[in-house]
């Protein structure tokens, strides 16, 4: 592999240096490097990051590439800046098998475009009646580490207990869809003022809170580890926050779209803004942005949901639910978060690479940009402003919230241990 010369990229933010990146690897960061054979990027006033790692990501493969495919998903990744995704389990079949997240892993492996880590199920068939082979996933090729219903929660505190005692002797982690069934049929949106007018049945945010409630005691009690999925309520701000005052091994993620959007946008009627958990309110948005900040909340995952045109083309009830995202996400997390003077560039590397990548026990990624390190690395132009086209995204699916949005930022390169996948913004 040809050495590559990044010149004058802000590291994190910080002064403009040099980063000399040799095969796989950080070989010098400095300043005045020479460039010698490298093939020279320049960088000046560039904003140069780990490697991104999304907690949650939907690829939908195996059954429904209609929607996305680990190939085309990985594509999105890149382009979005991302070098490892973790891949959901509610596929068809259900990854709940060795065989399954082997699969998933290798077809990762085939794409390229960055490293995929499958998640495996809890239960088997997400049915949440009977665990799944934790301990074969874990012991696969894939050496799974976390596992997650997502898509359903894990309602029978029974079950939920039991994953996390076995998960407990591996060092894995349980990620909850913290969702009590019962609380939430026929749920279409938040619970508030705008469902009320609009006669749409009610997403209480109590049906959140209640199981996180239930599965941090749960965590404290066995010793074991869980993560909070898509958290996106005041109230789920506030258990997190005690539990991790207590010191308990809880972990939680936000997305993009809970950082930005309100359940406002539902009045439009247009099933893009149709999500699980839904859209809430301005007062939720702020407290998971101060929570993102202030490190109650983790990190920042896209849970990336692509689905065909079909799916989201139709009337709000029939729709499904979910939004592509790892296209947008680090211009979201730019404008919520940076742009504000809630975090800056250090700290989002810390929010998108660093502790997902601890949390997802991910070797090789989330680590810091210095010599010797490998080079998984994303390299941002901050004063870009584009208007979003879905039109052009490297994802199979469209359904996007914020077309026709400006949103600020670009990921101009992405290196995958320092293979460029993405250049000048387009894939390689």
């Amino acid at each position: 592999m040809s050495k590559i010369l990044i010149r004058g990229a802000k590291i994190l933010g910080g002064e403009p240096q040099d980063v000399l990146i040799d095969g796989e690897t950080i070989a010098a960061v400095s300043t005045g490097i020479e460039a010698g054979d490298a093939t020279v990027v320049e960088a000046e006033g560039q904003i140069l990051l780990p490697g991104l790692v999304d907690l949650h990501t939907h690829l939908r493969e195996p059954g429904r590439e209609d929607s996305e495919t680990v190939l085309t998903g990985t594509k999105a990744a890149a382009v979005g800046g991302f070098t490892a995704v973790h891949a959901m389990a509610n596929t068809f079949p259900v990854a709940d098998t060795a065989g399954v997240v082997e699969q998933v892993w290798r077809l990762g492996k085939e794409s390229g475009y960055c490293d995929v880590q499958p998640i495996g199920a809890v239960t088997v068939g997400l049915e949440g009646k009977k665990l799944a082979e934790l301990g074969a996933m874990h012991d696969s090729a894939a050496g799974v580490k976390v596992f997650s219903d997502d898509g359903k929660c894990v309602d029978d505190a029974v079950i939920m207990r039991r994953a996390l005692e076995y998960v407990k002797a591996f060092d894995g982690v349980v990620a909850q869809h913290a969702q009590e069934p019962r609380l939430t049929e026929g749920a279409q949106m938040n619970e508030g003022v705008v469902s009320a007018e609009l006669g749409l049945g009610g997403w209480p945010a109590v049906a959140e809170e209640s199981i996180i409630a239930r599965d941090v005691l749960l965590a404290a009690h066995v010793g074991s580890r869980v993560h909070i999925c898509h958290l996106s309520t005041e109230g789920s701000v506030e258990i997190v926050r005690w539990a991790k005052s207590k010191g308990w091994n809880v972990t939680a993620e936000v997305t993009p779209h809970h950082l930005l959007l309100t359940d406002e946008l539902v009045r439009s009627y247009n099933p893009v803004y149709k999500v699980n958990p839904p859209l809430r309110t301005e007062a939720d948005v702020m407290a998971l942005r101060e929570a993102l900040a202030d490190g109650t909340i983790d990190c920042v995952a896209t849970d990336h949901a692509p689905h065909p045109h079909e799916d989201k083309d139709c009337e709000w009830a029939a729709a499904a639910m979910g939004m592509v995202g790892l296209e947008t996400a680090l211009s979201v997390v730019q404008q919520t978060m940076v742009e504000t003077g809630m975090i800056d560039w250090a700290g989002v590397a810390d929010r998108m690479s660093f502790r997902p990548a601890a949390i997802g026990r991910l070797d090789g990624h989330g680590r810091p940009v210095s010599a010797g390190e490998p080079a998984n690395l994303t390299l941002v132009d901050p004063a870009y402003r584009g208007v979003v086209d879905p039109a052009g995204f490297a994802s199979r699916s469209r359904n996007t919230p914020y077309e026709g949005r400006e949103l600020p930022g670009r990921v101009t390169h992405t290196f995958l241990r320092g293979r460029a996948t993405v250049v000048d913004g387009k894939l390689a």
